[in-house]
């Protein structure tokens, strides 16, 4: 799937640029927010694969839906690496994940599930309400690390690229054409900025 151009990537609300949390004071403040990032981080890509996942296992085996299998499976294997990086990231500094884990594991596995048998143009617009949540998720984090931490901001920037290559790709094949489109991916969107704010903490 090619780079999305710049010109066509999802628009910021300027109203937005407030997202990125202000600095906690005292001495830990960096590590606990490390940490923070670190697990919704994890959080999010756990749940990226399980809805590729669930989409995958509905489209498989059907008469003309070879391609959009291989498709969902193609961005499940991409988001199989980000987790497989954030799991590693995890262990190596001790942080746990998130205790929402298990919920996140059926809420993704439903959504996957649900928008698929509404149709391949419905899978679209979950990816692609997703990815964009992703992806502005990731730039906020980039923007707040900063110099203070150029080594995880250059990861995260490579992972928000490939999250714009499923949301281009999402929109390029009818996920704006999906039936209710703007209360689907509404809904998606609200779900998984709750979703982030949750595993920040819990």
């Amino acid at each position: 799937m090619p780079e999305l151009p710049k010109s066509e990537r999802p628009e910021t609300d300027p109203a937005d640029n407030h997202r990125i949390p202000l600095a906690r004071p005292g001495r830990g403040a960096s590590r606990r927010r490390r940490a923070e990032i670190l697990r919704v981080d994890h959080a999010g890509e756990y749940a990226a694969v399980h809805i590729y996942r669930a989409q995958r296992a509905v489209f498989e085996g059907r008469a003309g839906r070879e391609a959009i299998a291989a498709d969902m499976g193609e961005m499940q294997a991409q988001e199989a690496v980000h987790l497989a990086r954030f799991d590693a990231l995890l262990n190596a500094e001790r942080v746990r994940p998130t205790l929402m884990t298990p919920v996140w594991r059926l809420a993704a596995l439903a959504l996957g599930t649900g928008t698929a048998l509404m149709g391949e143009k419905a899978a679209h617009a979950c990816t692609e309400a997703v990815e964009s949540v992703i992806e502005e998720h990731y730039a906020d984090q980039i923007a707040e690390l900063g110099d203070r931490d150029p080594a995880l901001a250059a990861e995260l920037s490579v992972f928000r690229e490939e999250e714009l290559v499923h949301h281009g790709h999402a929109v390029e094949h009818g996920a704006r054409e999906a039936p209710g489109y703007r209360l689907l991916s509404a809904v998606i969107k609200a779900g998984c900025r709750a979703a982030i704010k949750v595993s920040e903490r819990v």
